[in-house]
């Protein structure tokens, strides 16, 4: 039964219109997943999902956007600027 249900949810997170929804859902998946495995409990699988889609969003959003890549800077801020030139 949760393959099945996990089937499902991976399906309709590459159903979704954008990149950024389906990276978000997808990360969301895998993270419920791996949580889950990780701490056996459920609080443990809402954590992972959580911080999956939240990944998986920023990561997605990032697919939205042709030539750009994601940063860091020396103080962990996340930010969004163009590839280099040799990087494709």
């Amino acid at each position: 039964m949760k393959k099945i249900i996990a089937l499902v949810l991976v399906g309709l997170a590459v159903a979704s219109c954008t990149q950024t929804e389906k990276g978000a859902g997808v990360g969301a998946v895998s993270g419920a997943i791996i949580g889950g495995a990780v701490t056996g409990n459920v609080r443990g699988a809402a954590v992972g999902a959580a911080i999956g889609g939240v990944a998986g969003a920023v990561i997605g959003n990032v697919a939205d956007q042709p030539g750009q890549c994601y940063y860091r800077d020396r103080y962990g801020r996340r930010y969004i600027d163009r590839c280099p030139r040799d990087y494709y």
